[in-house]
C-alpha cells in the first residue's frame, strides 16, 4: 500500500481518529462491567496498565512481523524509551483514567481534542522548535473557549477531578507529543511506541497493585472491552506512526480534528449520552475546537 496517496492516507487516519474516539465511551464501560467506581483509584490504575501493557506486546509483535524480525531496543533506545513511558503512557493515563471515571463521555471527548494546541504551546515556549504567530493563537485563543464554552451552567473547580483531570492528562500527551517530535529524527517511532507502552502499562498496574486495587473478571465482555481497549492504541499508534513515517506531520496532523469528532459520536450511542452531546453548548463547543485544530494543522502544513 502507498501510504503517500490521498485515498490511503485518508482511510488510515479515518480508522486511527475512529479508534481514538471510542475509547472514552469503552473505558467506561470496563468500569461499569468491572463495578469500579470513581473512588477506586487503585483498581482504575490497574485496569488502565493492563491495557497498555497489552497494547505494547500487540504493537511490538506487530512491528516485529512487519520487519520480520524481533522488535529488540538497543542501549541508545531506553532513555527516550523511558522518558514517554512517563509521559504519554504513565502520566497521561494515570490522569485520563480517573477523570473519565469522574466526568461523562462526551467531556472527555472534548477536552481530549485541546491536546494538539496545548503541544503547540509547549512547543513554542518550552521546546522553542516552532513559532507562535497570530494565526496560531487565534487556534490556541478558540480551542480553549472551546473547554469554557463546553462547561456553561456548571460550577466550575479547581480541584484535580473530573474535566480537571482530563486536562491534566493532555497536558502529559503534548509533552509526550514534543518528545516524540525530537526522538523519533533519531529512534524507530513504532519501536519507542511499544515499549514505552509496555513499561509505562506495567508502572501503572503495579502501582495500582501496590494501593490495594482488585480487578474482578466476570464473564466474556471484560475481556473484549480490554483487548478492544489494547487494540485502540497498538493499531491507532501504529498507524498513524506509517503515516507519519511517510508523510509531512502537518498533512497527517490535520485528521486528529475527527478524534474528538467520534468520540462524541460514540459516547452518544454507546453511553446513551444523546441528550449532552446533542446541546447547543456542546456541539458549540466541539465546533470551536474542531476548527482550531483544523486551523493550527493548515498553518503548520503551509
Amino acid at each position: 500500500m502507498d501510504l503517500t496517496k490521498n485515498k490511503n492516507i485518508i482511510f488510515l487516519a479515518v480508522i486511527s481518529t475512529f479508534l481514538w474516539g471510542c475509547a472514552p465511551s469503552f473505558i467506561k464501560v470496563g468500569y461499569q462491567l468491572l463495578n469500579i467506581n470513581s473512588s477506586n483509584t487503585a483498581s482504575l490504575l490497574m485496569f488502565a496498565g493492563i491495557r497498555f501493557t497489552l497494547a505494547g506486546i500487540l504493537v511490538i509483535i506487530m512491528q516485529s512481523i512487519l520487519k520480520k524480525k524481533v522488535l529488540i531496543p538497543s542501549k541508545s533506545d531506553m532513555k527516550p524509551i523511558l522518558v514517554l513511558a512517563l509521559f504519554q503512557t504513565f502520566g497521561q493515563y494515570f490522569f485520563y483514567y480517573l477523570g473519565v471515571a469522574r466526568t461523562s463521555g462526551v467531556n472527555a471527548s472534548i477536552i481530549s481534542g485541546s491536546g494538539a494546541l496545548i503541544a503547540l504551546l509547549f512547543a513554542v515556549y518550552l521546546f522553542k522548535s516552532e513559532t507562535m504567530n497570530k494565526q496560531k493563537l487565534i487556534a490556541c485563543i478558540m480551542g480553549f473557549g472551546g473547554i469554557l464554552c463546553m462547561n456553561l451552567g456548571q460550577k466550575l473547580s479547581l480541584s484535580f477531578t473530573g474535566d480537571c483531570l482530563c486536562m491534566m492528562s493532555q497536558l502529559c500527551y503534548s509533552l509526550s507529543s514534543c518528545f516524540i517530535n525530537k526522538f523519533t529524527k533519531e529512534h524507530n517511532a513504532v519501536l519507542l511506541s511499544g515499549y514505552q507502552f509496555f513499561i509505562g502499562g506495567l508502572s501503572l498496574f503495579f502501582l495500582g497493585k501496590g494501593m490495594g486495587g482488585l480487578l474482578h473478571f466476570q464473564g466474556l465482555s471484560i475481556y473484549l472491552v480490554i483487548f478492544y481497549l489494547a487494540c485502540i492504541s497498538a493499531i491507532a499508534y501504529t498507524l498513524w506512526g506509517l503515516l507519519l513515517s511517510c508523510n509531512p506531520v502537518g498533512k497527517i496532523g490535520v485528521y486528529g480534528c475527527l478524534t474528538p469528532i467520534f468520540g462524541v459520536i460514540v459516547s452518544a450511542v454507546v453511553l446513551k449520552e444523546i441528550q449532552q452531546a446533542m446541546s447547543i453548548q456542546s456541539i458549540f463547543a466541539l465546533v470551536l475546537i474542531v476548527f482550531a485544530i483544523f486551523i493550527m494543522n493548515k498553518e503548520k502544513a503551509s
